[in-house]
């Protein structure tokens, strides 16, 4: 039987904003009022599409963008975590789903060696154009009111473990880790012998707080541990499996 092992990204596996920590390729390290000023709430992905545009602008070459993206720090404890995973890959899948995006995550898992850890990454597909702009696409569009217009993780989490069930792999276990108001969503379609696993002293951990001890159909069936290290990940992990 094979255990998932479900991230979201910034500030779970990294810790910190990929999105934010990208203005730090920029001279002055700061955004113009007129880009700071055009984000509407639950539409992220376009407004990082005019951030990476006015980048692009500035004449900032695709390889400083990376250079600067690769010393994001990662989270305490999550790189021994990651490696624990990757070396018993037989038994744990694992999956990233996150609002950032396709080059950022592939950049940084791979400057830290920890690519092998990750079986798939769901986020926004990102690629540069011809003028070595980075463009940013929604994920997908879907129907659910709780979640960014991009991006629902329930809906990505639910593809995911019936293209999985059809392919004849069960997961004996479902470890969801997070730390956002938009990996709620995805905490509902875990089963009773799941555990959520929301960062302490987060949004998602004051969250499921609240639905804890709820019984209407949105409440939650599985367990909740709360984490503040990769290692208090791990310890549950190894005494899981």
């Amino acid at each position: 039987m094979k255990t998932l092992m479900v991230f979201d990204f910034d500030h779970t596996v990294v810790d910190d904003n990929s999105d934010t920590w990208v203005i730090r390729c920029l001279p002055g390290q700061t955004l113009p009022d007129s880009v700071k000023k055009s984000y509407r709430k639950g539409h992220w992905t376009e407004f990082m599409g005019r951030v990476m545009n006015y980048i692009g602008s500035q004449e900032v070459s695709p390889d400083r963008v990376r250079s600067v993206m690769e010393t994001i720090p990662f989270t305490a404890g999550m790189t021994d975590l990651l490696t624990f995973i990757a070396e018993h890959k037989s038994t744990i899948h694992c999956i990233v789903i996150s609002d950032s995006n396709t080059m950022f995550i592939d950049w940084i898992l791979h400057a830290s060696g920890l690519r092998a850890a990750v079986d798939q990454v769901f986020t926004n597909p990102a690629k540069f154009n011809e003028l070595g702009y980075m463009e940013v696409q929604c994920y997908h569009s879907h129907d659910c009111n709780r979640c960014p217009v991009n991006l629902c993780k329930k809906k990505v989490l639910e593809l995911y473990l019936s293209e999985q069930s059809d392919a004849g792999v069960v997961y004996e276990r479902v470890f969801y880790v997070g730390d956002g108001g938009n990996d709620l969503c995805p905490t509902s379609c875990l089963r009773g012998h799941d555990v959520a696993m929301p960062r302490k002293g987060y949004t998602l951990e004051k969250l499921l707080a609240k639905l804890e001890g709820q019984e209407d159909d949105t409440s939650l069936k599985a367990k909740v541990i709360a984490w503040s290290s990769g290692t208090d990940i791990l310890q549950e992990l190894k005494a899981s499996i």
